[in-house]
């Protein structure tokens, strides 16, 4: 039978698209449920701010009386005027391992994209790079940490049988504890510290969003330069944090100052995803209790999910003071290991330090480009 595309345009269809992953991936004992109000929210145009200066479409592909696939196209306003391209993006994407329903799925997204002058589709981006984004192509036997993304081994077929390339890949590093070269990294950050004239303080929660306008004026500026890049709004800051603030922990959440004023941060968050497993996509109505069962300090995981400097410190060597902490405190509580996510392959300036203290690269995340 021939593949049918049919718009998401009603609540139900909604919750078709979020919920088919849970049949895609039934015996996958490596998949970690999405939370089922989180992708609700984060794909309501009313709720989620990124949605201020973007609008995107859904489909589902049907075929043989069921769903067999889904796909996004996102046109982000904001990463085209600050590029200066006509750059469309793709998202959501889950297919069974079908080309003609994967085929179907890049193409109407493909069609929709150039019907609003696009003349390039990228992703995944799900919807954009500072939320969950790439295809896994390497590193398939290991869950994801917490907000990275998951897929089977046949996606990256797929994606290339449908006239997709290489755009950029994005690295995660694992470091275990026993890998950590402690040595090397408190000779080099004591160096730092010393010639930079630099502190490390907590993040103050109880100064939630005055730390949040610091942490958005240094990500702007520490990240202008890099590939993909959108500044974001304060709108875009607050409304992650929200997301995260429950499981942020002080002990791992920084803000680096040089002579009071700051300069760098850095945050990390516990692998929440060991007990997102048991929740099976809801909190309720038993999900809190494997959640709180396992209490956020005893996770014995974390995912360093963001540090950034002003430009003007890149090769100061802030990020090792940085690092310093994390495995000072992680080690000190009994962690035993750390993802580093995701770093471009081309960023030679967060790279070579990871590697250097131990660091080692495990799973590989690619986004893809199409012309159109």
């Amino acid at each position: 039978m021939p593949v049918t595309l049919v718009p998401v345009a009603t609540a139900k269809q909604l919750d078709t698209f979020i919920r088919l992953p849970f049949r895609l991936y039934k015996d996958d004992t490596c998949w970690v449920p999405p939370l089922i109000g989180s992708e609700k929210k984060m794909m309501d145009p009313r709720r989620n701010p990124f949605y201020q200066h973007a609008e995107a479409a859904h489909w589902l592909a049907e075929k043989d009386g069921r769903v067999a696939g889904r796909v996004s196209a996102i046109l982000n306003r904001a990463h085209n005027e600050f590029h200066h391209e006509k750059t469309g993006w793709w998202g959501y994407f889950e297919s069974e391992n079908d080309p003609e329903v994967s085929g179907a799925l890049f193409d109407t997204a493909g069609a929709w994209l150039r019907e609003r002058g696009m003349t390039r589709m990228l992703g995944p981006a799900n919807p954009s790079l500072g939320d969950p984004c790439g295809l896994l192509v390497d590193g398939f036997k290991w869950s994801p940490f917490v907000l990275m993304t998951y897929n089977p081994r046949y996606y990256p077929a797929l994606v290339e049988q449908a006239g997709f390339r290489k755009a950029m890949d994005l690295w995660a590093y694992l470091i275990l504890h026993t890998d950590v070269v402690k040595g090397r990294i408190d000779r080099v950050a004591a160096a730092v510290a010393e010639r930079a004239e630099v502190t490390i303080r907590n993040v103050d929660l109880s100064r939630f969003k005055d730390e949040l306008a610091i942490i958005q004026d240094i990500y702007n500026d520490a990240w202008e330069k890099n590939w993909g890049f959108v500044p974001a709004t304060q709108a875009e800051i607050d409304f992650t944090a929200a997301e995260m603030k429950a499981i942020l922990l002080p002990e791992f959440a920084y803000i680096a100052e040089v002579k009071g004023r700051p300069v760098g941060f850095a945050f990390a968050l516990p692998d929440i995803n060991h007990a997102l497993k048991r929740c099976k996509g809801s909190l309720l109505p038993f999900g809190w209790f494997y959640f709180l069962k396992r209490n956020l300090r005893k996770i014995p995981t974390f995912r360093v999910v963001a540090l950034g400097v002003r430009r003007e410190y890149h090769r100061s060597g802030l990020g090792t003071l940085f690092y310093q902490k994390f495995m000072d405190e992680g080690m000190a509580r009994g962690y035993k290991a750390a993802e580093m996510s995701w770093i471009l392959e081309v960023n030679d300036l967060m790279n070579r330090p990871i590697r250097q203290m131990g660091g080692r690269p495990y799973k590989t995340y690619r986004l893809y480009e199409r012309p159109l």
